[in-house]
């Protein structure tokens, strides 16, 4: 039986290719388990990056690395699993490949399934659709916030409720049936119809590597169909 793993992590910044996990939670809610593991990062914490989720360079002054962590979270990971992150396409998925990628190894064949993406397309009724605004919609308690476990402990119940009574595995086919956009879905066009866009616009994004991104799939797809994207 397929089983969904609920993670999050924290890092040192916003891009995967310079910064790093310094923390690495997971909730398995059919076999009811946690993972919780600070990462030493091998560089020093940003304070900016410390105001936000209050991890110290002194908190992971002992911990271990990645690679070292890695070992127990592909253990938590085993079986037939389907990884959910809240923003995982735009975040959490480019960092763990990196880091994966960064100790000489490659990430496990794990489906990911990103919960941000489940809330704009099915609750477009709601004027946001961050973690902490779902929770005061779904009536969740406070938690601390951007602590790793506790932001799993509430995607967990979040995404409960956004989903009901629909297995994981209908909820994974669901995200991915192939949608044709018709508006442009970000940036300073937003908004604007797909075969509207100046062509110098979308072969900057091709060149600028918007289209490898996993959550920019659909906008690549409807964009070639245009004839827009060769």
């Amino acid at each position: 039986m397929t089983r969904a793993i609920f993670y999050d992590t924290e890092t040192t910044g916003i891009r995967a290719e310079k910064d790093f996990i310094i923390e690495l939670a997971a909730y398995d809610p059919v076999l009811d388990r946690t993972f919780e593991q600070l990462i030493n990062p091998g560089c020093p914490i940003p304070a900016e990056a410390t105001a936000i989720h209050h991890i110290t360079n002194e908190m992971v002054a002992q911990a271990a690395s990645f690679a070292e962590v890695s070992d127990a979270f592909v253990k938590f990971c085993e079986g037939d699993v389907i990884l959910i992150a809240h923003n995982n396409d735009g975040f959490d998925y480019h960092f763990m490949k990196t880091e994966f990628g960064r100790c000489g190894r490659q990430m496990p064949s794990w489906k990911f399934l990103d919960s941000l993406k489940w809330a704009r397309r099915y609750r477009k009724d709601l004027p946001r659709h961050t973690l902490q605004f779902l929770r005061e919609i779904y009536g969740i308690s406070m938690n601390n916030a951007h602590r790793a476990l506790d932001d799993v402990m509430v995607l967990y119940q979040v995404f409960s409720r956004m989903t009901d009574d629909l297995t994981i595995t209908d909820i994974y086919g669901l995200l991915n049936i192939p949608r044709e956009l018709q508006h442009m879905p970000f940036g300073k066009h937003q908004g604007m119809p797909l075969k509207s866009l100046p062509k110098s616009y979308v072969t900057w994004l091709s060149g600028s590597g918007a289209f490898d991104k996993p959550d920019n799939a659909e906008l690549k797809t409807s964009l070639t169909k245009l004839g827009l994207l060769v």
